[in-house]
């Protein structure tokens, strides 16, 4: 895993394929300084000067002269925050005045469509409200965008709504348009010093939210087709957070802040990192001021699965989205000697012409390094000399990498690849490969040949991807983490010329379209859909919209983990524009859930407090205590935007280890938005450790189906555990 995690730092700074999150603390000593957070809140309502404010704090701590030196930069637009230089002594100082909230170091994060659409059921032909559409902002907070593509011209488009408060401040060279109204970085990296997308993550997850239709976008033959956005007459606002040494905390609290104040919609962040307290989290901090305004934010779950407990997105005001397959998967083939063919899997757009070429294990082609090394493909440990024109058989995923520097002329890796390659290379199941290594080890001239990349159809899918962070939560327990799952899996969307396809050194080809793999290509088919209730419903709240998202969508896949893989399930726009009921919490619903919890809080103290298992939301768990007889309760409250005079019965689906029970069993609505409120008791004998026991309550009125999960576990799961 240490490997993995220190290959993808280096290769796969902003892509998001099998990403291991590397969160990087700068914790200051007592003799050096580094960059820190210093949240306070919410921004007073009497007059305020929070810039005066912020540096006099500074001032009293560190003196004028070195306050000056200190700050970087003030929040003060959304919420009250600063960013400022400082030592271990002096970041506890500050921590210890009053009005502030939490002191935390910057990390850095790292970033985590032709068919994708079709497949969840949402056709370029789907009902629309296209004058309300055209009028949503989509902040995508990001590595930028590349304001050329197709994907974001503005041709058709009229001027920007009206609402729109931000402004084009893209640096040099960068021109908005009626398509992309506004632009801003933040990256302190004097090599990024606009808002242009040199690394295409940005440009890509813009797209498959709000792109242009695009006939005809392909990745070298492979996925054809028509390229198109969830809502693709929505504008888009794009925020650049993310530098060559990746996505920072001060960076990111900056684009919050400005994307609230400029009026955007809805905000879609492809960004995570693992799990941190909500007051010393910044995207945390960010979207609950966004929350506060109206705003949904859309946050990918991260990539560090299949191991439990590594979603990095946990606070309830956040819509966390884990990723899944669709019925397009993309595979090559590996041709050995003897004739055998065997089936694998990369991005592969190279053919070598049917030509066989020889193979060679990378330990037999080791330079300066361990054979355990060398049969992974470690970094630096091939001989050019001994790979030239040949075949390189790597003991793991990602030693096509090494092959590449080398110079090899293809490469055979172990386990599946979603990644894009720079090479011709295969990666090949266990036992595929075990065969490579067998044949290899029969002859005394093994050839073998890799025939480029094809898409076929996959009646399996929705698969969860293995890569896709899960839960539980390991911040609140009662919390159901991921919430949902979309697309995120070879999925074909805008990208930047100007950025290697595979971001592997030294591959020079430049495309327009590429397909990328992971949380952070589902996280925006969710903040499309997310935006194509809001064009139907302009006045539903945050948790409606989330919630509608949620108890509308289908589960029908084939997944192992669970729940604490796919949250409530596969997303499904279409039928969340008609719910029937909501599931609705307000600020001050999640106050009282953060004051019950000991949080430190981000606006002033409620009068009354209210636990996460209470908190009104659309899906219910908790953890319970190893080898002892538990019940449960938990009170929800639903609002009907179905049909007037309606009456909703309940369905429970539950394991036999469990009994569960909802009183009232039935609810009758006179009128809209009327409100009715219920208990779901959940009761069972002693559970064993590390068990996970689902259910599900369904109301129905004949026509609406309003589902929610409901999960009992035992303990948190571990990361090193899994």
């Amino acid at each position: 895993m240490a490997a993995k995690s220190i290959f993808l730092l280096f290769l796969h700074i902003f892509m998001v394929l099998i990403i291991s999150i590397s969160i990087c603390y700068g914790v200051a000593t007592d003799n050096t300084k580094d960059l820190y957070i210093v949240y306070m809140g919410s921004l007073p309502e009497s007059d305020y000067s929070p810039l005066s404010h912020h540096l006099s704090l500074l001032q009293e701590v560190l003196g004028e002269s070195s306050a000056s030196d200190s700050f970087v930069r003030s929040y003060n637009r959304s919420f009250n925050a600063f960013a400022a230089r400082l030592s271990g002594e002096e970041h506890k100082k500050i921590a210890s005045k009053e009005g502030v909230v939490s002191v935390f170091p910057s990390r850095t994060l790292q970033l985590q469509t032709t068919r994708s659409w079709e497949f969840m059921g949402f056709p370029e032909n789907v009902d629309r409200n296209l004058t309300v559409e055209s009028d949503i902002i989509i902040g995508v907070i990001d590595s930028g965008i590349w304001p050329e593509s197709d994907s974001f011209s503005d041709e058709g488009y009229g001027p920007p709504p009206k609402k729109w408060k931000g402004t084009c401040d893209g640096g040099l060279n960068f021109t908005c348009n009626n398509k992309i109204i506004g632009a801003r970085f933040y990256t302190l990296d004097i090599h990024s010093n606009s808002a242009r997308d040199e690394e295409g993550h940005g440009s890509h997850t813009a797209s498959i939210a709000a792109g242009n239709k695009v006939a005809g976008a392909n990745f070298y033959g492979l996925a054809n087709g028509n390229a198109r956005g969830g809502v693709p007459s929505a504008r888009i606002a794009t925020y650049r957070i993310c530098g060559r040494g990746g996505c920072t905390d001060d960076s990111i609290l900056g684009a919050f802040d400005d994307a609230i104040a400029d009026g955007v919609d809805i905000i879609t962040i492809s960004v995570s990192g693992s799990p941190r307290p909500f007051s010393f989290d910044s995207i945390a901090i960010g979207s609950f001021h966004a929350m506060e305004k109206g705003i949904l934010t859309v946050q990918s779950a991260g990539n560090d699965g299949p191991f439990p407990s590594t979603v990095g997105s946990v606070a309830p005001w956040l819509f966390s989205v884990a990723a899944s397959s669709t019925d397009r998967r993309i595979i090559d083939k590996v041709v050995l000697g003897n004739g055998k063919t065997l089936i694998g899997n990369a991005v592969n757009s190279f053919t070598l012409k049917g030509v066989k070429f020889p193979l060679i294990k990378g330990e037999d082609a080791k330079s300066n390094c361990s054979d355990a090394d060398a049969r992974l493909c470690s970094d630096h440990c091939l001989d050019s000399s001994l790979v030239k024109e040949k075949i390189v058989v790597c003991d793991k995923s990602t030693g096509w990498n090494e092959a590449f520097r080398a110079g090899a002329l293809g490469s055979i890796t172990l386990d599946e690849d979603y990644f894009v390659v720079p090479l011709p290379s295969s990666g090949l199941t266990s036992h595929n490969h075990d065969l490579v290594k067998s044949y290899i080890n029969s002859t005394s001239n093994p050839h073998g040949k890799i025939i480029r990349s094809e898409a076929i159809k996959d009646i399996a899918a929705p698969k969860f991807a293995f890569f896709s962070s899960r839960g539980p939560n390991s911040i609140s327990d009662e919390i159901l983490k991921p919430d949902i799952t979309a697309p995120g899996v070879y999925i074909l969307a805008a990208y930047s010329p100007v950025a290697s396809p595979s971001s592997a050194p030294g591959d020079k080809r430049s495309v327009k379209y590429n397909i990328l793999s992971g949380t952070s290509m589902s996280c925006p088919h969710v903040a499309g859909a997310a935006a194509y209730v809001k064009s139907f419903h302009p006045h539903w709240s945050p948790s409606a919209i989330k919630s509608a998202l949620m108890t509308t969508e289908h589960s029908d896949g084939k997944y192992e983990d669970g729940e604490f893989a796919y949250g409530a399930g596969h997303v499904n726009p279409v039928k969340a524009i008609d719910p029937g009921l909501l599931y609705e919490a307000s600020k001050d619903d999640y106050m009282k859930m953060l004051y019950s919890m000991q949080v430190r809080l981000f606006s002033p103290s409620p009068k009354e407090t209210k636990g996460s298992q209470d908190l009104n939301y659309p899906s219910m768990q908790a953890l319970v205590k190893i080898g002892k007889p538990f019940t449960v309760e938990f009170t929800r409250t639903v609002t009907n935007v179905g049909l007037a005079n309606s009456t909703y019965k309940s369905k429970i689906i539950a394991n036999s280890q469990i009994n569960v029970s909802v009183k009232p069993s039935s609810i009758s609505f006179k009128l809209l938005y009327e409100k009715k409120s219920f208990i779901v008791k959940v009761s069972g004998e002693a559970l064993t450790a590390k068990t996970r026991i689902s259910a599900s309550l369904t109301w129905s009125d004949g026509t609406h189906n309003v589902k929610s999960p409901i999960v009992m576990y035992t303990q948190r799961i571990q990361k090193n555990e899994g």
